[in-house]
């Protein structure tokens, strides 16, 4: 009998909308490869008592083979859904729990990718509990500079991320991070030029340049039509586009992610590549960023979702 491949998608992130778009892309591609596939989508529910186990169940009574994991933010980039399938024994895509929770997490994997060498905007944190002995923001431009880049210490899609140039939007800046998590990241707004590094293969893809018509790579940017504009590969001199795919491979590598991701970063003024964040789970519709680099590599989408499907080992 042939295996049936569960593609997971929805949940009850930020990101849902859009994960339901990479979830049906999927099943799209696979089910035109000739693979048995079942759409799985989670409720819209919070990460309260019982929904792990809710979840839990509805996957065992789905009787899935394999889980696609196309669940964006929280619940499928911090290692939540990859603890309920290993679990249940069930083999899935993407990178392993702790991986998965470490690429969510801005704080810590910034940690970690100071501890490798890799180069990372300087930044302070705030926590919601010690909100009121952060209230004097001359410290941040101090130390920091101005503008600054105030965002969720996890989530994705730009989400709650804020860029301010004066004192005057800084409360409001840090509230609405505040809404996303208990922690805020307030760091140095590096200038230059915005990329991304797909890895698949644990390989570095071809550079993406992302040209916004706004301010900042932002969540309508990103999901609106015409507002940004992609070179693939990018315009870059040879010896700083190895470099960047260089940082984006060792970026991947330092978290300890499974065979793709993608990593963002600014390729700044002076030429180095500051790294931003890694995606474990990526955008994956046929016009996401991943699969523009994979598309340049040659690699079309219904084989890079295959390709991903098959890193299981299934």
């Amino acid at each position: 009998m042939a295996k049936l491949v569960g593609v997971l998608m929805g949940g009850p992130s930020a990101e849902r909308e859009i994960s339901i778009k990479s979830g049906t892309a999927v099943c799209r591609a696979l089910e035109a490869r000739g693979v048995n596939v079942k759409p799985i989508k989670l409720e819209n529910a919070l990460t309260a008592n019982g929904y792990n186990e809710q979840v839990a169940r509805d996957i065992r009574l789905s009787g899935i083979d394999v889980a696609f994991v196309a669940l964006h933010g929280k619940f499928g980039e911090d290692g939540e859904i990859q603890e309920i399938l290993e679990r249940l024994n069930i083999p899935y895509t993407d990178s392993r729990a702790d991986a998965s929770r470490l690429g969510m997490d801005k704080i810590s994997s910034g940690d970690i990718f100071r501890s490798n060498n890799i180069s990372v905007p300087r930044c302070s944190v705030i926590n919601k509990t010690d909100l009121d002995k952060h209230c004097d923001t001359r410290v941040y431009f101090k130390e920091l500079g101005l503008p600054l880049v105030i965002k969720p210490f996890c989530g994705g899609s730009s989400i709650g991320l804020s860029i301010i140039d004066s004192s005057e939007g800084f409360e409001a800046a840090v509230k609405d991070a505040l809404k996303y998590g208990d922690r805020v990241i307030v760091e140095e707004y590096v200038r230059g030029r915005e990329i991304t590094v797909g890895i698949l293969e644990d390989k570095a893809l071809p550079v993406v340049e992302i040209i916004p018509k706004r301010r900042f790579f932002d969540f309508e940017a990103k999901y609106a039509k015409d507002l940004t504009e992609y070179k693939v590969p990018a315009c870059i001199e040879e010896k700083k586009y190895r470099e960047c795919q260089e940082a984006g491979l060792r970026a991947h590598e330092a978290l300890g992610a499974n065979y793709f991701s993608r990593v963002d970063m600014i390729l700044s003024e002076q030429g180095k590549p500051v790294v931003l964040e890694v995606n474990t789970i990526p955008g994956l519709t046929e016009t996401s960023l991943l699969p523009k680099a994979a598309a340049a590599a040659g690699i079309d989408f219904k084989e890079l979702v295959l390709k991903i499907l098959e890193s299981t080992l299934w």
